[in-house]
Protein backbone atom coordinates (compact mmCIF):
# COMPACT_ATOMS: atom_id res chain seq x y z
CA UNK A 1 0.00 0.00 0.00
CA UNK A 2 1.38 3.40 -0.93
CA UNK A 3 2.71 5.42 1.96
CA UNK A 4 4.12 1.75 3.81
CA UNK A 5 7.55 2.20 2.60
CA UNK A 6 8.27 5.95 3.90
CA UNK A 7 6.49 4.87 7.15
CA UNK A 8 8.69 2.26 7.64
CA UNK A 9 11.61 4.05 6.40
CA UNK A 10 11.41 7.06 9.01
CA UNK A 11 10.77 4.78 11.39
CA UNK A 12 13.57 2.17 10.92
CA UNK A 13 16.10 5.52 10.03
CA UNK A 14 15.93 7.16 13.47
CA UNK A 15 15.77 3.41 15.08
CA UNK A 16 19.14 2.86 13.56
CA UNK A 17 21.03 5.96 14.34
CA UNK A 18 19.47 6.71 17.83
CA UNK A 19 18.20 3.46 19.19
CA UNK A 20 21.24 0.97 19.08
CA UNK A 21 24.03 0.91 21.88
CA UNK A 22 27.58 1.22 21.07
CA UNK A 23 30.52 0.76 23.44
CA UNK A 24 33.21 3.92 24.12
CA UNK A 25 36.06 4.58 25.98
CA UNK A 26 34.82 6.70 28.08
CA UNK A 27 37.28 8.14 30.88
CA UNK A 28 41.17 7.88 31.18
CA UNK A 29 43.03 8.58 34.41
CA UNK A 30 47.08 8.03 34.65
CA UNK A 31 49.35 9.57 37.61
CA UNK A 32 51.41 10.99 34.92
CA UNK A 33 49.50 13.72 33.66
CA UNK A 34 49.10 16.83 35.60
CA UNK A 35 46.28 18.10 33.23
CA UNK A 36 44.23 17.54 29.99
CA UNK A 37 45.87 20.33 27.97
CA UNK A 38 49.71 19.58 29.44
CA UNK A 39 51.99 17.83 27.34
CA UNK A 40 54.39 14.98 29.24
CA UNK A 41 58.03 15.17 28.98
CA UNK A 42 59.35 11.95 26.64
CA UNK A 43 56.14 11.86 24.80
CA UNK A 44 55.44 13.19 21.34
CA UNK A 45 51.12 13.92 21.70
CA UNK A 46 49.61 16.21 24.08
CA UNK A 47 47.16 14.95 26.89
CA UNK A 48 44.60 16.43 24.99
CA UNK A 49 45.26 14.39 21.39
CA UNK A 50 46.26 11.21 23.49
CA UNK A 51 42.30 11.60 24.41
CA UNK A 52 41.34 12.24 21.40
CA UNK A 53 42.90 8.96 19.82
CA UNK A 54 41.73 6.84 22.36
CA UNK A 55 37.66 8.36 21.85
CA UNK A 56 38.20 7.08 18.75
CA UNK A 57 39.07 3.71 19.06
CA UNK A 58 36.49 1.55 18.20
CA UNK A 59 35.33 -1.08 20.37
CA UNK A 60 32.87 -4.57 20.03
CA UNK A 61 30.69 -5.64 22.97
CA UNK A 62 27.95 -8.23 23.48
CA UNK A 63 27.80 -7.05 27.46
CA UNK A 64 26.52 -4.64 29.34
CA UNK A 65 28.11 -2.31 32.23
CA UNK A 66 31.32 -0.75 32.98
CA UNK A 67 35.05 -1.81 32.26
CA UNK A 68 38.00 -0.66 33.89
CA UNK A 69 41.24 -1.93 31.16
CA UNK A 70 44.65 -0.62 31.11
CA UNK A 71 47.46 0.14 28.85
CA UNK A 72 50.93 -0.53 30.12
CA UNK A 73 54.04 0.12 28.29
CA UNK A 74 57.12 0.97 28.21
CA UNK A 75 58.98 2.96 24.97
CA UNK A 76 60.31 4.45 23.34
CA UNK A 77 57.86 3.18 20.41
CA UNK A 78 54.41 3.47 18.91
CA UNK A 79 51.62 3.01 21.14
CA UNK A 80 48.33 1.54 19.61
CA UNK A 81 45.26 0.33 20.30
CA UNK A 82 46.68 -3.64 20.71
CA UNK A 83 48.42 -2.86 23.76
CA UNK A 84 45.22 -2.14 25.85
CA UNK A 85 44.59 -5.23 28.15
CA UNK A 86 40.61 -6.33 27.81
CA UNK A 87 38.82 -8.85 29.13
CA UNK A 88 37.28 -11.44 26.42
CA UNK A 89 33.91 -9.90 26.41
CA UNK A 90 35.75 -7.07 24.29
CA UNK A 91 37.72 -6.63 21.33
CA UNK A 92 38.80 -3.93 19.57
CA UNK A 93 37.96 -3.78 15.69
CA UNK A 94 41.48 -2.07 14.43
CA UNK A 95 44.43 -2.83 16.52
CA UNK A 96 46.76 -0.24 14.62
CA UNK A 97 44.76 2.45 15.98
CA UNK A 98 47.21 5.43 16.85
CA UNK A 99 47.35 6.07 20.50
CA UNK A 100 50.72 7.69 21.27
CA UNK A 101 54.89 8.06 20.63
CA UNK A 102 56.71 7.45 23.21
CA UNK A 103 60.34 8.75 22.01
CA UNK A 104 62.29 7.37 25.45
CA UNK A 105 62.36 4.41 27.92
CA UNK A 106 59.79 5.31 30.31
CA UNK A 107 56.89 3.76 31.21
CA UNK A 108 53.52 4.99 30.85
CA UNK A 109 50.70 3.20 32.58
CA UNK A 110 46.58 4.29 31.77
CA UNK A 111 43.87 3.32 33.40
CA UNK A 112 40.27 3.41 31.00
CA UNK A 113 36.64 3.04 31.74
CA UNK A 114 34.52 1.12 28.85
CA UNK A 115 31.18 1.66 28.97
CA UNK A 116 28.13 0.55 26.84
CA UNK A 117 25.24 2.56 26.13
CA UNK A 118 23.14 4.78 23.53
CA UNK A 119 23.23 8.73 22.47
CA UNK A 120 25.77 10.80 23.67
CA UNK A 121 27.57 11.24 26.85
CA UNK A 122 28.81 14.67 27.43
CA UNK A 123 31.44 15.02 30.25
CA UNK A 124 30.61 17.53 33.24
CA UNK A 125 33.86 19.28 34.37
CA UNK A 126 35.53 18.37 37.25
CA UNK A 127 39.12 19.31 39.10
CA UNK A 128 40.86 16.70 37.56
CA UNK A 129 42.21 15.82 41.46
CA UNK A 130 41.92 12.35 40.91
CA UNK A 131 43.89 12.65 37.78
CA UNK A 132 40.44 11.02 36.05
CA UNK A 133 39.92 12.78 32.72
CA UNK A 134 36.49 12.08 31.08
CA UNK A 135 36.06 11.95 27.47
CA UNK A 136 33.26 13.39 25.51
CA UNK A 137 31.55 10.07 23.52
CA UNK A 138 28.99 9.13 20.99
CA UNK A 139 27.46 5.74 21.88
CA UNK A 140 25.96 4.82 18.09
CA UNK A 141 27.82 2.44 15.77
CA UNK A 142 25.32 3.53 13.11
CA UNK A 143 27.40 6.71 11.09
CA UNK A 144 24.62 6.98 9.24
CA UNK A 145 21.21 5.57 7.44
CA UNK A 146 19.15 6.60 4.35
CA UNK A 147 16.52 5.45 2.89
CA UNK A 148 14.12 5.62 -0.82
CA UNK A 149 11.55 4.36 -2.01
CA UNK A 150 10.86 2.21 -5.73
CA UNK A 151 7.19 2.30 -6.84
CA UNK A 152 5.90 -0.23 -9.15
CA UNK A 153 3.05 -1.75 -10.82
CA UNK A 154 2.23 -5.40 -10.27
CA UNK A 155 -1.40 -6.33 -12.10
CA UNK A 156 -3.68 -3.31 -10.61
CA UNK A 157 -1.71 -2.55 -7.88
CA UNK A 158 0.70 -0.03 -7.01
CA UNK A 159 3.67 -1.56 -4.81
CA UNK A 160 6.59 -0.30 -3.31
CA UNK A 161 10.34 -1.18 -2.54
CA UNK A 162 12.21 0.12 0.32
CA UNK A 163 15.68 0.33 0.39
CA UNK A 164 18.04 1.34 3.22
CA UNK A 165 21.34 2.55 2.93
CA UNK A 166 23.82 1.89 6.37
CA UNK A 167 27.31 2.84 6.95
CA UNK A 168 28.11 1.43 10.83
CA UNK A 169 31.74 2.23 12.03
CA UNK A 170 32.76 -1.43 12.45
CA UNK A 171 31.45 -2.48 15.97
CA UNK A 172 28.64 -4.35 14.31
CA UNK A 173 27.60 -4.98 10.45
CA UNK A 174 24.72 -3.37 8.89
CA UNK A 175 23.00 -6.50 8.54
CA UNK A 176 23.07 -6.59 12.42
CA UNK A 177 22.22 -3.18 12.64
CA UNK A 178 19.07 -3.65 10.86
CA UNK A 179 18.25 -6.57 13.13
CA UNK A 180 18.99 -4.88 16.27
CA UNK A 181 16.90 -1.08 14.95
CA UNK A 182 13.91 -4.00 14.09
CA UNK A 183 13.85 -5.60 17.58
CA UNK A 184 14.11 -2.47 19.42
CA UNK A 185 11.42 -1.25 17.01
CA UNK A 186 9.20 -4.18 18.21
CA UNK A 187 9.84 -3.75 22.03
CA UNK A 188 8.61 -0.41 21.65
CA UNK A 189 5.43 -1.29 20.26
CA UNK A 190 4.50 -4.05 22.46
CA UNK A 191 3.68 -2.36 25.38
CA UNK A 192 1.01 -0.75 23.26
CA UNK A 193 -0.10 -4.18 21.84
CA UNK A 194 -0.24 -5.69 25.48
CA UNK A 195 -1.62 -2.90 27.60
CA UNK A 196 -5.50 -4.12 27.67
CA UNK A 197 -4.50 -7.62 28.00
CA UNK A 198 -2.57 -6.65 31.02
CA UNK A 199 -5.53 -4.87 32.13
CA UNK A 200 -7.51 -7.47 31.80
CA UNK A 201 -4.64 -9.99 33.84
CA UNK A 202 -4.83 -7.35 36.82
CA UNK A 203 -8.50 -7.10 37.41
CA UNK A 204 -8.78 -10.76 36.74
CA UNK A 205 -5.98 -12.54 37.97
CA UNK A 206 -5.33 -11.21 41.39
CA UNK A 207 -4.65 -14.60 42.99
CA UNK A 208 -2.40 -15.88 39.99
CA UNK A 209 0.79 -18.08 41.16
CA UNK A 210 3.95 -16.59 41.07
CA UNK A 211 7.09 -18.13 41.41
CA UNK A 212 5.84 -20.49 44.56
CA UNK A 213 7.30 -23.19 41.47
CA UNK A 214 10.61 -22.32 42.25
CA UNK A 215 12.06 -24.35 45.10
CA UNK A 216 13.80 -21.33 46.37
CA UNK A 217 11.02 -18.83 46.57
CA UNK A 218 10.92 -19.62 50.59
CA UNK A 219 13.92 -18.38 50.88
CA UNK A 220 13.06 -14.72 49.69
CA UNK A 221 9.98 -14.27 51.81
CA UNK A 222 11.54 -14.85 54.98
CA UNK A 223 14.15 -11.19 54.21
CA UNK A 224 12.28 -7.93 54.94
CA UNK A 225 10.43 -7.01 51.52
CA UNK A 226 11.48 -3.47 50.85
CA UNK A 227 15.58 -4.97 51.72
CA UNK A 228 14.77 -7.88 49.59
CA UNK A 229 12.94 -6.02 46.16
CA UNK A 230 15.23 -3.22 46.50
CA UNK A 231 18.44 -6.24 46.36
CA UNK A 232 16.18 -8.11 42.94
CA UNK A 233 16.07 -4.59 41.35
CA UNK A 234 19.45 -4.09 41.10
CA UNK A 235 20.09 -7.47 39.43
CA UNK A 236 19.67 -7.46 35.79
CA UNK A 237 19.40 -10.36 34.28
CA UNK A 238 22.48 -9.98 31.63
CA UNK A 239 24.57 -10.34 34.72
CA UNK A 240 23.24 -14.15 34.58
CA UNK A 241 24.97 -16.61 32.89
CA UNK A 242 21.99 -16.67 30.35
CA UNK A 243 22.28 -18.34 26.65
CA UNK A 244 21.79 -15.27 24.54
CA UNK A 245 19.01 -17.12 23.17
CA UNK A 246 17.14 -17.35 26.54
CA UNK A 247 18.43 -14.08 27.34
CA UNK A 248 16.85 -12.41 23.96
CA UNK A 249 13.64 -14.13 24.81
CA UNK A 250 12.97 -12.22 28.31
CA UNK A 251 14.24 -9.43 27.06
CA UNK A 252 11.48 -9.19 24.69
CA UNK A 253 9.42 -10.02 26.52
CA UNK A 254 10.33 -7.18 29.02
CA UNK A 255 11.98 -9.14 31.78
CA UNK A 256 15.43 -7.22 32.43
CA UNK A 257 15.68 -7.51 36.44
CA UNK A 258 15.57 -10.96 38.25
CA UNK A 259 12.61 -9.01 39.79
CA UNK A 260 10.43 -9.21 37.13
CA UNK A 261 11.49 -12.82 36.53
CA UNK A 262 10.89 -14.10 39.83
CA UNK A 263 7.28 -12.16 39.05
CA UNK A 264 6.56 -14.71 36.15
CA UNK A 265 5.22 -18.32 36.93
CA UNK A 266 6.20 -21.35 34.47
CA UNK A 267 3.04 -20.67 31.87
CA UNK A 268 4.02 -17.00 31.42
CA UNK A 269 7.61 -18.69 30.53
CA UNK A 270 6.43 -21.41 28.03
CA UNK A 271 4.05 -18.34 26.50
CA UNK A 272 7.18 -16.53 24.96
CA UNK A 273 7.94 -17.05 21.68
CA UNK A 274 10.90 -19.46 20.82
CA UNK A 275 10.97 -20.76 24.96
CA UNK A 276 11.39 -24.12 25.05
CA UNK A 277 10.32 -26.81 28.08
CA UNK A 278 14.28 -27.05 29.01
CA UNK A 279 14.76 -23.28 29.54
CA UNK A 280 12.84 -23.51 32.25
CA UNK A 281 14.93 -25.95 33.93
CA UNK A 282 18.00 -24.13 33.23
CA UNK A 283 16.59 -20.53 34.53
CA UNK A 284 15.87 -22.31 37.60
CA UNK A 285 19.34 -23.70 38.30
CA UNK A 286 20.50 -19.86 37.32
CA UNK A 287 18.43 -18.40 39.78
CA UNK A 288 19.02 -21.02 42.53
CA UNK A 289 22.27 -19.81 42.32
CA UNK A 290 21.52 -16.04 42.11
CA UNK A 291 19.02 -16.38 45.34
CA UNK A 292 22.18 -18.53 46.89
CA UNK A 293 24.60 -15.35 46.11
CA UNK A 294 22.73 -12.61 47.21
CA UNK A 295 20.52 -14.15 50.05
CA UNK A 296 22.43 -16.70 51.74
Amino acid sequence: MKGQADTIGIAMRRALLEEIEGTCITCAKSEKIPHEYSTIIDIQKSVHEILMNLKEIVLRSTLYGTYDVFICVKGPGYVTAQEIILPPSLEIVDNTQHIANLIEPINLCIELKITRNRGYHITTPNNFQDRSYPIDVVFMPVLNANHSIHSYVNGNEKQEILFLEIWTNGSLTPKEALHEASRNLIDLFIPFLHAEEENFHLENNQHKDTLPLFTFHGKLTKQKKNKKEQTLKSIFIYQSKLPPRVYNCLKRSNIHILLDLLNNNKKDLIKMKHFRMEDVKLILDILELEIEKHFA
